[in-house]
């Protein structure tokens, strides 16, 4: 056997170094065949990405493009991580989320979950249809205290749970110093999701109590969800994150509280901070990457800078959950726990995938909380210390999301600070306009859902789960990504109950099967988004068996021709005034606008208002909710 030399040289030493222009050369040979002339840095960008906040995506990072130094684990600005052992030591704290207003069915599912690899509780109080508070003892009933950390989401009467809590510790014999818990005073979350305004004065009252005699225990929570579930971007997640702590720094330290005001290193202790984790894996690191970052600037400008290490919390997006198929749901929750985990999170919820469906069962919470097992135990996630530290896309990245962000936040703070802007409407301006470009590229499929907007089952049966508590309104809107095609799945499931069919669009494939396939398999696909069966039988007609064949499909009214450009040429003209002749009031052509014009009524086309499209073709076919 061969034995290297250890004196330090690369095994490529041997090789020339390929230069950023080499490559963009390539690129532009690969691009005019594509039909694209374009060069240097044109090149580039047309193989860019654009996302939102005015973030882009490049297709090649290099060491000179990464971002300024980012420290150590452990160290500020905290990029790397919170702690010098990242998750090392045990992992991440799985946080399972509990609804419903039984206390002795949330104790049973908390206790088997707590058996079964959850390590931290999150109970939702008050409200319509949430736990009671005084019910608080028996939902922890056989639970050991000192052991599993609370985090309690109680709305407006945070107050009242948290001291329920404090008491039940004192009962149960559990000491101040081994106390772990969340009380979730987050007054400005709170008006935020309702509209209703609470004071800070209790939430400050409670965080001094928790400073002073609870040292494992934070009292404020700063809930970045309300903001994401209004279709806010991460920059703008992190932006209003980052108002809300400042907002509560200055309450907590304000000069007017006299002796009894905290010092900074102790405001910054009762904080953790709550943010959604996406499917979008690499923003979703870079976003908790940024946010400690971020915070850690501002506990620098508190004049605490040991003391920036935020608290996080992670919470699988519920903008991201689907009810139609949620069986994917699943794997989005993986991609997004693995995301917070890479990225750094302190405690990761994942929330169950029949979530948007109502109270999950012992299936799904089951799956829920094995998702963080298998990533932890099996796939070792936790066992290296910042995965994504070196890599030049992550590091620059979190660096353009964080100027981003901080961009956001300065303006809110210009504008008179969080309260303000959310009673002004700022705010919700804000996020109504970043979601109505995001709602576009849903219509358009430019950003896809699996077995919604592609490839959907229309056979599927759905699920049956009890309705869960309805959630808190009046203040910001919630949205989903799936609920523009939500609405048209309605009215087809409406059709449906009424005739015992749902709505049929007929596919007249002409040719063979390799000059119509993509096209087919693309239109059925559009149709079935909407809830529009397609009916693709026969596999191929031509002028003289395209009216039998549309006659004996059942269709609404509607056809549209597949295949190819050539073939359009030769048929399309033909086909579709058989289709016409048999009762077809529109066709569609599968294809480029123009392509056979004159011959056919509308196009469907990759990019095209596929939202606008199945909605029109449902309301000419009579189609209502």
């Amino acid at each position: 056997m061969t034995v290297l030399p250890d004196d330090g040289l690369s095994l490529a030493a041997e090789f020339p170094d390929a230069t950023h222009e080499q490559w963009q050369r390539l690129v532009e040979g690969v691009l005019r065949k594509s039909g694209k002339d374009v060069s240097g840095d044109a090149a580039e960008d047309a193989l860019s990405t654009k996302l939102e906040d005015g973030l882009t995506t490049r297709p090649l990072y290099t060491a000179p493009e990464t971002a300024d130094e980012t420290g150590f684990p452990g160290f500020a600005p905290f990029v790397r991580g919170g702690s010098p052992a990242g998750g090392a030591a045990g992992g991440w704290d799985v946080r399972q989320r509990y609804l419903g207003s039984d206390p002795a069915r949330v104790n049973e599912a908390v206790l088997t979950d707590l058996e079964n690899g959850v390590t931290s509780i999150w109970l939702s109080l008050g409200g319509p249809g949430g736990l009671p508070v005084d019910a608080l003892p028996r939902a922890l009933d056989g639970v050991y205290l000192d052991l599993a950390p609370v985090s309690l989401d109680a709305g407006a009467q945070y107050a009242d749970a948290s001291r329920a809590l404090l008491r039940l510790y004192a009962e149960r014999g559990v000491a101040p110093e081994a106390a772990r818990a969340s009380l979730g005073a987050d007054p400005l979350g709170h008006e935020a999701r309702t509209g209703e305004v609470l004071e800070l004065a209790g939430a400050v009252g409670l965080a001094r109590e928790a400073a002073a005699h609870w040292p494992g225990v934070r009292a404020l929570a700063v809930d970045a969800l309300p903001y994401h579930e209004a279709g806010g971007s991460a920059a703008e997640e992190l932006g209003l994150s980052l108002a809300t702590g400042v907002a509560y720094l200055r309450a907590l330290t304000g000069a007017g509280s006299g002796s009894s005001a905290l010092g900074v290193q102790a405001a910054l202790g009762q904080l953790e901070f709550r943010y959604a984790a996406t499917a979008d894996q690499f923003l979703t690191i870079a976003k908790f990457r940024a946010a400690r970052r971020l915070w850690a600037r501002i506990a620098e400008a508190c004049g605490a800078p040991e003391a920036g290490a935020q608290r996080q919390h992670a919470v699988t997006s519920p903008v991201m959950m689907t009810r139609r198929d949620p069986w994917v749901n699943m794997l989005r929750t993986t991609v997004a726990c693995m995301a917070a985990g890479v990225g750094g999170a302190d405690s990761v919820t994942v929330l169950p995938f029949d979530h948007e469906l109502g109270l999950p069962d012992a299936f799904a919470r089951r799956i829920s909380r094995n998702t963080s097992t298998i990533l932890l135990e099996e796939s070792h996630l936790a066992r290296v210390i910042d995965p994504a530290g070196g890599s030049y896309y992550v590091e620059q990245l979190t660096d353009e999301l964080a100027h981003a962000a901080w961009e956001f936040f300065q303006e809110i703070e210009k504008a008179g600070g969080l309260a303000a802007t959310l009673r002004s409407g700022l705010v919700a301006d804000r996020l109504a306009a970043t979601w109505a470009e995001r709602s576009k590229k849903l219509a358009k499929r430019r950003e896809p859902i699996t077995g919604v907007s592609e490839f959907p089952l229309l056979s599927e049966k759905p699920l049956d789960r009890e309705p869960a508590p309805a959630g808190p309104t009046g203040g910001l809107p919630r949205v989903r990504r799936d609920e523009a095609y939500e609405a048209l799945r309605a009215r087809s499931d409406a059709h449906l109950a009424a005739t015992g069919n749902r709505p049929r669009i007929f596919l007249a494939a002409l040719g063979p099967a390799a000059a119509h396939t993509a096209r087919a398999t693309f239109a059925a696909n559009l149709f079935q988004a909407g809830g529009i069966e397609a009916v693709h039988d026969p596999v191929s007609v031509d002028a003289a068996t395209a009216a039998e064949a549309y006659a004996g499909s059942g269709a609404d009214g509607m056809a549209v021709l597949c295949s190819s450009d050539a073939l359009y040429q030769e048929q399309a003209e033909a086909v579709a005034e058989a289709l016409r002749a048999a009762g077809a009031t529109t066709v569609f052509l599968a294809g480029k606008p123009g392509t056979s014009a004159g011959a056919v009524d509308e196009y469907v086309f990759a990019g095209c208002d596929a939202v606008a499209v199945l909605s029109s073709v449902l309301d000419r076919m009579g189609i209502a909710l």
